[in-house]
């Protein structure tokens, strides 16, 4: 229970100290427009491209790859990010949605906030073991955004068929993001084979940084946030909150089980699988919003509703892994 706790408080607090700062600057400064942008990438960059890459090498540095069935995680992984696009789409054309939403609850249904609410919670509940185990679920998590998410969001935005993938790829290797993280990725993978035992100091350093990592990550999103026009896209919020919290966890959870995942490692595997198929929208979804001039406010409501509902998503996660 305090475990379960700790990550709702740090989510709240970060998201309301973001959001707070964010009312605070609007009024002090008639130039928020441009230093509420610099202050959320400020923050993110030195999170993801600092804090961030020193926890995965350490946590990377731990994880037993006893078993070769750990490698079908980041294919899980994959595969549910596609999923949620697919259904992002179905949903879309349901509700009768143009051109610009039906790019919008595309991203939606695919994007999903694995790296700081998953890793929190992957964390919190199982520890180094159970963060390392989520980054290698999502390895290829930015590779589908920038070389098919962001492509398709663009299509779908109108009849234009000129996707510009190897455009979009360049731009991807250059991106630094993605490149901190690969090199994390393999570093961490290269210490973990090299047989090299883990300094002792590395545990308590991954213990302090993490959760301040992430805090900082939601502080950035929160100083993003807005509330308005949340009401009128509530049906499309519901929607892609039943395809983020019920279809792709169930469909993850056989998949996983079917994979023998919950009989390696006390069932660790299965059950980050389970916390990264139910993870809310990822504030990457705004950004190809952004990007594309799509439906704004749209993703914006979308990634409030599902970000509010991880308040009883979280709890019912917590619940799930008490019974095994």
């Amino acid at each position: 229970m305090q475990k379960l706790l700790f990550s709702l408080i740090l989510i709240v607090s970060g998201l309301i100290c973001g959001y707070i700062l964010q009312q605070v600057i609007r009024k002090k400064t008639d130039q928020h427009h441009l230093l509420l942008p610099h202050l959320r990438k400020s923050l993110q960059r030195f999170s993801m491209l600092w804090i961030m890459p020193i926890t995965f090498v350490g946590a990377l540095w731990i994880i037993p790859f006893d078993d070769l069935r750990i490698a079908l995680l980041p294919l899980l992984g994959s595969g549910i990010l596609l999923l949620g696009g697919i259904l992002g789409l179905a949903a879309a054309l349901l509700l009768h949605k143009t051109g610009p939403q039906k790019s919008v609850l595309f991203c939606c249904g695919s994007f999903s906030n694995i790296g700081s609410l998953g890793g929190l919670f992957s964390f919190v509940f199982f520890g180094e073991k159970g963060f390392a185990l989520l980054a290698l679920y999502k390895v290829f998590e930015q590779i589908i955004y920038f070389s098919i998410g962001f492509p398709l969001a663009r299509y779908l935005r109108s009849s234009d068929s000129d996707l510009q993938t190897g455009s979009r790829m360049l731009e991807m290797f250059k991106d630094p993001f993605f490149l901190v993280a690969t090199l994390s990725f393999i570093g961490g993978i290269c210490l973990n084979l090299s047989g090299l035992a883990r300094p002792l100091f590395y545990a308590t350093l991954n213990s302090l940084l993490i959760p301040v990592g992430l805090f900082l990550v939601l502080v950035s999103v929160g100083l993003s946030m807005r509330f308005s026009n949340v009401r009128e896209h509530l049906v499309e919020g519901l929607a892609i909150s039943l395809i983020k919290f019920i279809i792709l966890p169930v469909v993850a959870g056989v998949a996983a089980y079917l994979f023998g995942l919950h009989t390696i490692q006390e069932g660790l595997p299965f059950k980050i699988a389970l916390i990264g198929a139910s993870m809310p929208v990822a504030f990457m979804a705004l950004v190809a919003a952004s990007i594309y001039d799509l439906d704004l406010d749209l993703a914006n409501s979308c990634w409030l509703i599902t970000t509010g509902a991880m308040v009883v998503v979280l709890p019912w996660l917590y619940f799930l892994f008490s019974l095994f």
